[in-house]
């Protein structure tokens, strides 16, 4: 079953077409990636899952059923600009945001009290969020998302102000939450960051998604048959023909590109019967980043 589900879906402001004809699914209990550059539409797309907008047409499910004002206390959205009260004290105002979602009184405290906890933060709650640094801030944001367990949980920028030792903390949480079953959106720029995390992705440009799929298929589709060979020796005057190319030569390594129609085994064969002594070898294949840049420079041409 599918978490989410969209068909179709457009949103016009005025004479820009933010959100332009667009369909995919989000398994359940899967990381999924939602990128493009900035002004693809991800943000306006977002605005409609989570109800803050309404699309002009199309559909939205979520879990099976057409998105409604009453879906917003299943899902969990962290905003890339956060929206939290400065002047309130921080427990008031996940109390608060946590009645909002549609807890009482006692549920949300309960839920509070298990996060505070978890991160070890419980004489935060007192503190007023301005007195708090933005990494501090971004620990009681990502709280105020999920402190109602939402089935599917969009988080934009997650790890922006956070330090290397809070940016794993937070991803372990992602990783634990999942695991025990919540859907997650995962929207960034930087493509290592979904390379590690992401299972499957969408990529939009000027509104409209130029590329989707699983993301190691996705390598796999763009690959070109390069491959990095560490070696003993030297490599003799006559490798390199029609079937292979050396694309860089180095001390102990080279970078050899295989034509259309010869396999990682034709090369090694070749290789081998030059009499190479052969230490490492391994395919080469595109960083999502890499890909990213192709496709949406594609897309603008």
């Amino acid at each position: 079953m599918n978490i989410l589900s969209l068909r179709n879906v457009v949103k016009q402001y005025h004479n820009h077409r933010a959100v332009d004809d667009v369909s995919f699914d989000v398994r359940s209990q899967s990381i999924f990636g939602l990128l493009g550059p900035n002004g693809a539409g991800k943000t306006s797309l977002i605005r409609i899952i989570t109800t803050i907008t309404a699309a002009d047409s199309g559909e939205v499910m979520i879990a099976g059923q057409k998105l409604s004002q009453m879906s917003s206390r299943d899902i969990g959205y962290l905003p890339e600009e956060r929206g939290l009260y400065k002047k309130m004290k921080v427990g008031d105002q996940l109390m608060f945001l946590a009645q909002i979602k549609g807890l009482n009184k006692s549920e949300a405290k309960k839920n509070i009290a298990y996060w505070f906890e978890k991160f070890e933060i419980q004489d935060w709650w007192n503190k007023k969020v301005d007195e708090l640094s933005k990494g501090m801030q971004q620990k009681i944001q990502f709280v105020s998302t999920v402190m109602h367990k939402p089935k599917l949980l969009i988080l934009d920028e997650p790890f922006s102000g956070l330090d290397p030792i809070n940016t794993n903390l937070i991803k372990d949480e992602i990783y634990r939450l999942n695991k025990e079953g919540t859907s997650i959106i995962f929207s960034t720029h930087r493509m290592e960051q979904v390379e590690e995390i992401c299972e499957d992705i969408v990529l939009m440009n000027k509104g409209k998604i130029i590329l989707e799929g699983n993301v190691n298929q996705i390598k796999e589709d763009f690959k070109e048959h390069m491959y990095r060979i560490g070696f003993r020796g030297s490599l003799p005057s006559t490798m390199g023909n029609d079937d292979f190319k050396i694309i860089s030569d180095h001390d102990d390594h080279v970078i050899i590109k295989a034509n259309q129609g010869f396999s990682s085994n034709d090369l090694l064969q070749s290789l081998m019967a030059e009499g190479i002594q052969i230490e490492a070898f391994a395919e080469i294949k595109p960083t999502l980043n890499e890909i990213f840049i192709k496709k949406v420079g594609d897309s603008n041409e």
